[in-house]
């Protein structure tokens, strides 16, 4: 019975845990069940605010027609985004406005002082005012230069020349056929006397030249010469481009020279003299764009040669320049002061001699410059003709000691396609050659003539120029005349021509001469750039009034101009004078030489 007692209390007391922790669980049971319901509840709660708060903000910012508060404050956010832009484009607009003054202002302060494009502006009306007003003369001088023409075209009569049919002939006339013989003149002494001066220093100006009369020698008088000859020098701008600028008819200072005055002057160039009718192609005179060529002074120009040499080298239009310049300035010198000797020094050197002034103006007859089969001045009229580009020593040992050297070579260079260029030498009786093309042969000639240059010339006691190419009027289609033949019969220049003028000129040799002349260094050599101005010149050529082999055409060869008339080389006077002015421009405005 003990025993069962203690059975039982023992399974009292060993079950009273499990109980406890039963009612434990189910305890728990229940009260996780309340706060899974609690969590639920909250969390539906907060939804619905949430969506309560999204609603109000839709309906605060939908524009409903009932003036809400929220409206209330969306038109005043509306107002005061108005006004503050509106107050940014009112800073802005002052902004741009203080700006723009301050640029004007700025512009004032920089243009104010040099006004350079009012000047530009200014100068650009004065030349197109001076144009217009020379173009409208120039129209009307011409209108009384036709009509004079018409008149005297009716009093020639002409009505027994019958033209032939122009021959198709397009090789240019021989130099044999145009050769010239120079008036002889008995040479005299090679000494002269020196001219002296009675000057007046106390009103002699700047700009004009020193009169020049034959008095006894006066020490005192030569110094006062001197220091007064100094200061004579022309002004020529550095930016006045000579060559670029248009014709103008100007009966009043053109001619310069009367061709009846000028005793030098050949038959070859004598147009007027020769039978032609007109002589308006004297009184043509070149304009440039800017600026003014000075007029020409023949005293000035003679005492800038005092005591030197000025010499013409090249082939017969060098010769044809040389004659022009002899005419400008003997018209000063008086009689029995002045003499002309031809064939100098084994024939290649014509001397023209102003004794009061102790100067020489000299022509020297080389063609190519170099060494060449054409080379005698007397008979040179050779088809077949043959250079030696390397060699010019030959010619280039009469040039040494001159003042002043004029070159030029271009017409020879145009009897054929290719050069023939001499294997060997012809003092030593070569004969055989080769053919080049004729750039590549000039090219040669050139810079044979340039290195010669560079090692002898001392640029501070000589001064050397190079004369553009003299053009050719052969086919008067080119100016639009294509029932002319050649440059016959043409009275007037080429006017008012705005396109290139295609007259043959080989352009190639141009190029070639310029490039060398730019290119040299140690000598400076002054290119005349006389190609361009003088292609409008279609009626200042000799034409028909000319030499055939030494003798004046006669009537029936004059009818024939296809064949006889000369269209290379120019009347006198004529365009040549005006080449020879843009060499007096040059030499009056430099510095003063011993």
């Amino acid at each position: 019975m003990s025993h069962n007692m203690q059975q039982r209390r023992k399974s009292v007391f060993s079950n009273a845990p499990y109980v406890m922790k039963q009612a434990a669980l189910n305890a728990g049971r229940r009260n996780g069940a309340n706060l899974s319901v609690a969590v639920i509840v909250f969390t539906v709660f907060l939804f619905a605010t949430f969506l309560y708060n999204e609603d109000i903000k839709s309906i605060a910012e939908f524009p409903f027609t009932s003036r809400t508060r929220s409206h209330h404050l969306s038109i005043q956010e509306e107002d005061r985004r108005a006004i503050q832009f509106q107050t940014s484009m009112d800073q802005h607009r002052e902004k741009i406005v203080l700006d723009q003054v301050k640029r004007e202002e700025m512009v004032v302060r920089v243009i104010e002082p040099t006004q350079l494009p009012v000047q530009e502006e200014v100068r650009k009306q004065e030349v197109k005012k001076r144009k217009e007003e020379d173009e409208q003369a120039n129209k009307q001088l011409l209108d009384q230069v036709k009509t004079q023409e018409m008149e005297k075209k009716n009093e020639v009569e002409v009505e027994h020349l019958v033209l032939k049919k122009p021959l198709v002939n397009k090789e240019l006339p021989s130099e044999n056929e145009r050769d010239v013989q120079l008036p002889l003149i008995k040479e005299k002494s090679t000494q002269f006397n020196e001219a002296k001066l009675e000057v007046q220093p106390d009103i002699i100006r700047r700009d004009e030249p020193v009169k020049v009369t034959q008095t006894q020698p006066e020490k005192h008088t030569e110094n006062v010469f001197q220091s007064l000859s100094e200061r004579t020098v022309l002004t020529m701008p550095d930016t006045c481009d000579m060559y670029d600028g248009y014709w103008v008819y100007d009966d009043q200072k053109f001619p310069i020279y009367k061709e009846s005055q000028c005793e030098f002057l050949t038959e070859q160039v004598t147009c007027m003299r020769n039978g032609r009718k007109d002589d308006t192609y004297q009184k043509w005179r070149w304009q440039p764009h800017g600026c003014d060529l000075p007029r020409f002074d023949a005293r000035l120009l003679l005492e800038r040669l005092r005591n030197k040499r000025m010499m013409f080298v090249g082939d017969s239009l060098n010769r044809n320049q040389w004659e022009s310049m002899v005419c400008l300035v003997q018209s000063v010198i008086p009689p029995g002061k002045k003499t002309l000797t031809k064939f100098v020094n084994g024939g290649s050197l014509n001397v023209f001699r102003a004794e009061e002034y102790n100067a020489t103006v000299e022509f020297y007859w080389a063609p190519f410059l170099v060494e060449s089969n054409s080379d005698n001045p007397k008979v040179h009229s050779i088809q077949e003709r043959i250079i030696m580009p390397k060699s010019i020593k030959k010619h280039a040992v009469n040039w040494k000691g001159v003042d002043y050297l004029v070159f030029n070579t271009y017409i020879w260079w145009l009897n054929n396609m290719n050069m023939k260029i001499l294997k060997g030498s012809f003092s030593r009786g070569s004969t055989k050659y080769f053919e080049v093309d004729r750039p590549v042969a000039y090219r040669r000639v050139m810079n044979t003539w340039a290195r010669w240059v560079e090692r002898n010339i001392d640029p501070k006691k000589t001064t050397i120029f190079f004369m553009g190419m003299s053009p050719n009027h052969i086919t008067s289609e080119a100016w639009g005349n294509p029932g002319g033949i050649k440059c016959a019969m043409e009275t007037m220049p080429v006017l008012n021509w705005t396109s290139p003028l295609e007259v043959g000129t080989d352009w190639r040799l141009y190029w070639e001469a310029k490039e060398t002349v730019l290119h040299m260094r140690r000598v400076p050599v002054h290119y005349v750039n006389i190609t361009g101005l003088s292609e409008f010149r279609k009626d200042a050529h000799t034409s028909v009034h000319t030499l055939r082999q030494g003798k004046l055409l006669t009537p029936e060869q004059q009818s024939n101009p296809q064949m006889f008339a000369d269209c290379i080389h120019w009347c006198l006077p004529g365009l040549p004078d005006m080449w020879n002015l843009f060499l007096y421009a040059r030499i009056a405005s430099a510095p003063w030489r011993d």
